[in-house]
């Protein structure tokens, strides 16, 4: 048996016919039918023997296919329509009249104060009477709220109308001079006893952590809070070294920031360390803490005796629960100390 390396491919291919170097073409066509993102003309081999008509005519085709469907019989209804109409006509009953053991008498000036009474005044008698049903709820109660005057001045069967949109100032931005108030962190200023750096996007993430880090010797603030700050990890682990030194603050917000479960976690294992704290808040992060970390706070907490406030919305109902008690724990003790 010959090798097939030996094989002359060139010579064979000379000797082939232009019908079968089109069918050898034809069988070697590498086609994907499965990818939806070619072509059509490259998913499947071109199966059209025919020769075209002519350039292509988008609106004589158009044209052409209005024509075949006008042309084209329409299918017979299987029960041809007559128009008869079947069944009986809906005919209303008459209401018939009260019966006079259900008719209630009232007085005659009762009487006459009901028949001479305007729409606006039934409406707020029959909210006073409790007939919230034939109203809406904003004329219920603005019947209830109001004594001496009509409320409802346009009657039970009035539109209903939606309340009148409240504007609210948007909060002033926060002017806090980031750079001056490190620097009064830095000579432990006396004076400064709340930091306040929320919602200010535009403060570069190495000055945050020189906070944290002039925060390690500070002796005075007792309050810090950088909320919305688009704080992250780096600013956390920085966070997290302050607390193991930290003797003097009482409450950390840190919501609303990109801290991720890494960093939290740094957080809450250097709070074993920290005796000051009260107050704590860091939900609202960017990413999902996980259960670990939520299993870690509670722990936390548990072995934490100074924090009587948290704020976290916790995903898990068994760290939840735990968390509620450690925190009523650390409470009812302060009462206690108070109260001798």
């Amino acid at each position: 048996m010959s090798d097939p390396r030996d094989i002359d491919e060139d010579a064979i291919l000379k000797g082939l016919s232009p019908e079968e170097l089109d069918k050898l073409e034809y069988e070697l066509q590498e086609m994907d039918p499965e990818n939806a993102m070619l072509p059509a003309g490259f998913r499947q081999r071109d199966q059209t023997k025919k020769s075209p008509t002519g350039p292509y005519d988008r609106d004589a085709l158009m044209d052409h296919l209005e024509k075949t469907a006008l042309e084209h019989e329409d299918r017979e209804d299987l029960v041809p329509f007559t128009g008869e109409k079947k069944g009986k006509a809906f005919v209303s009953k008459a209401t018939g009249k009260i019966p006079e053991a259900e008719q209630i008498t009232l007085e005659p000036e009762l009487e006459e104060a009901l028949k001479n009474a305007t729409d606006a005044e039934m409406c707020d008698i029959a909210a006073i009477l409790g007939m919230y049903t034939l109203m809406s709820n904003k004329q219920y109660y603005d019947a209830l709220g109001t004594t001496g005057t009509i409320a409802n001045t346009e009657g039970i069967n009035s539109v209903v109308k939606p309340d009148p949109f409240k504007i609210f100032p948007e909060e002033p931005p926060n002017t806090t001079n980031v750079e001056e108030v490190l620097e009064r962190i830095h000579s432990n200023d006396s004076s400064l006893t709340e930091v306040n750096l929320n919602n200010i996007k535009d403060v570069p993430i190495p000055t945050l952590k020189e906070v944290f880090e002039a925060m390690k010797g500070n002796s005075h603030v007792e309050s810090l809070s950088i909320a919305a700050t688009r704080s992250n990890d780096p600013v956390a682990f920085a966070c997290a070294e302050m607390l193991q030194e930290n003797t003097s603050l009482q409450s950390l917000n840190i919501e609303s920031n990109f801290i991720t479960g890494q960093g939290m976690m740094a957080i809450v294992k250097a709070m074993a360390s920290n005796a000051t704290l009260v107050e704590m808040k860091i939900d609202n992060q960017r990413q999902k803490l996980g259960d670990s970390v939520e299993m870690e706070i509670a722990t936390m907490l548990e072995n934490n005796s100074s924090i009587l406030k948290f704020g976290y919305h916790f995903t898990q109902q068994g760290p939840r629960a735990r968390a509620a008690m450690a925190i009523t724990r650390n409470n009812d003790m302060i009462r206690q100390q108070r109260i001798r």
